[in-house]
């Protein structure tokens, strides 16, 4: 099972936008005070367009996982991203908490963002992330039943797709291992998040991280994985509400120059490495 990528390609980069706007507030947090929503708003009339112009200036394409409720909240704004050839990949319908959720509830959402997604896009996602970054006990089946190729939402590697496997939980004998999936899994990591590093939530997470000091953390799994791992991938995650801030977009657009310069990086939405992986 292995990566392999295109001719004179030596690391592929994947930028994977969370466009969540007031939906993270709502569905994670379960908050809904304008304070909160203000975030949001921000996230897609002020961080988005900064966002995107960074984007285009270093000649990136990447992934927009967006909630179905971000498009259909603001949808001029929704409208600039599909403009802009990004990939738009599913990531809930009002970022809910599927870890919080039933089993029916969990499905119901799932085939109804799918239905969204396809109306308001004009075809399937072809890719997920959960909202919660972690999967339900019959999450994995569910992408399977509705026809995913693909997920980015675990960690079971940090440069190196791979399929996933159903874990049965023994505490006395150890764990045992399922067949593995027919999804492809792109491992995300939340050391390359700039969520846990930057948004301050009032008793939750403190953000208010240096914008040099996740510069170099990004930079170090470059560094990293261009050196010692052939055929790597490297998934960055940003959300328009955070790097979208004045100190850190400068820092971000600083890394994608960086990385730009590194001769045979190939910054790609994750669809497009399908055709590049053997099982």
């Amino acid at each position: 099972m292995t990566l392999e990528l295109p001719p004179q390609r030596r690391l592929a980069v994947n930028i994977g936008v969370d466009f969540d706007a007031h939906a993270t507030w709502m569905g994670t947090f379960g908050q809904t005070s304008p304070g909160f929503l203000s975030r949001g708003e921000f996230d897609a009339l002020v961080g988005l367009p900064r966002l995107l112009g960074a984007l285009a200036r270093h000649d990136v394409i990447g992934n927009f996982f967006t909630p179905t409720h971000t498009m259909s909240t603001f949808p001029a704004e929704f409208e600039s991203v599909l403009e802009s050839g990004h990939e738009i990949s599913a990531h809930g319908c009002w970022h809910e908490p599927i870890m919080k959720i039933d089993a029916a509830e969990e499905r119901r959402l799932l085939q109804l963002q799918i239905e969204q997604h396809e109306r308001i896009v004009g075809k399937r996602p072809r890719g997920y992330r959960s909202p919660a970054w972690d999967f339900t006990e019959q999450t994995l089946d569910l992408l399977e039943e509705f026809g995913f190729d693909w997920d980015s939402s675990l960690m079971g590697r940090d440069f190196e797709p791979y399929r996933p496997r159903p874990v049965t939980i023994d505490r006395e004998h150890g764990n045992s291992f399922g067949a593995p999936s027919s999804i492809l899994e792109f491992p995300v990591s939340w050391h390359l998040d700039d969520w846990p590093a930057t948004e301050h939530i009032p008793g939750v997470n403190q953000g208010f991280e240096s914008p040099e000091t996740i510069y170099a953390r990004w930079k170090a799994h470059i560094d990293f994985a261009y050196e010692r791992v052939p055929n790597a991938l490297v998934s960055i995650t940003v959300h328009p509400q955070a790097i979208g801030r004045a100190h850190y977009l400068l820092m971000f657009e600083r890394f994608l120059s960086y990385v730009a310069n590194l001769e045979g990086v190939w910054f790609t939405n994750l669809s497009a490495l399908l055709p590049y992986w053997t099982d």
